[in-house]
């Protein structure tokens, strides 16, 4: 049976990137999806880019993607915007493309990324949803950068669907390790802070087979563990921790 794999926020970590799918080694007919924010911060984001365009994989739009969209939207460059975007790790996404053709192909991709994904009984989302609006209500403000209101809601959005998310590095919630994945109602965070010092970890879900895959990018350490084993679920205290990301 195909395998359905998630792949958290990969932050232009390119080379880590290769190293998990060789861990995961897909199969033809499984299906991959991303999470979003593929680039900014790490290096190599227009190689990352590339490889999931040109393969064809389900991505979301991360507020990463939508910043540099607004930096460069209407064919035109919004100076304001620009420097929000290179403020947020966009320098070393510009300086990861090597022609401007290349940029501007990827920006009309980029463009194209969906809000989410429903795939049935998984719904990808890059942040999280608004609890307080219904499906239709919910904008690119809600789906790539919303937190707390979302992780803090005790009730399940869907009660049919599991959320997937990347966005908020799971060692930011309380009681999680570097590298965990985090559950809460209805939700699982799988972004365990590729690009962050303290963490490393880009993670790989099959949640079909509820096994976690993870390759470390500052030693390629390598490590496959049960989504159980993986896993802190929520309890008691909801709020994150305040840690000064601007993930």
């Amino acid at each position: 049976m195909p395998r359905r794999i998630f792949i958290g926020d990969v932050h232009g970590h390119y080379d880590g990137l290769m190293q998990l799918l060789e861990m995961i080694d897909p199969a033809q007919e499984d299906q991959l999806y991303f999470a979003g924010d593929l680039i900014d911060r790490g290096v190599q984001s227009a190689q990352v880019v590339e490889y999931v365009r040109s393969h064809g994989y389900g991505c979301v739009l991360g507020n990463h993607e939508q910043l540099l969209l607004e930096a460069f939207g209407e064919g035109r460059v919004n100076a304001k915007a620009l420097r929000a975007w290179l403020y947020s790790g966009g320098q070393s996404t510009l300086s990861s493309y090597a022609s401007l053709d290349l940029l501007n192909e990827h920006l009309a991709w980029l463009q194209a990324l969906p809000l989410y994904l429903d795939l049935g009984d998984v719904w990808l989302v890059h942040a999280g949803l608004d609890p307080r609006l219904n499906l239709n209500a919910q904008t690119a403000d809600e789906l790539c950068w919303i937190r707390d209101e979302f992780h803090n809601n005790p009730d399940p959005y869907f009660t049919d669907k599991l959320i997937i998310t990347g966005h908020t590095i799971t060692f930011t919630f309380p009681e999680t390790a570097p590298g965990q994945l985090v559950s809460g109602p209805g939700w699982l965070n799988i972004d365990t802070g590729a690009y962050h010092p303290r963490s490393g970890w880009l993670t790989g879900l099959d949640l079909d087979n509820h096994q976690v895959y993870q390759v470390n990018v500052h030693d390629q350490i390598q490590r496959q563990r049960p989504l159980q084993e993986a896993t802190s679920p929520l309890v008691g205290q909801r709020q994150r921790s305040l840690v000064a990301l601007s993930a």
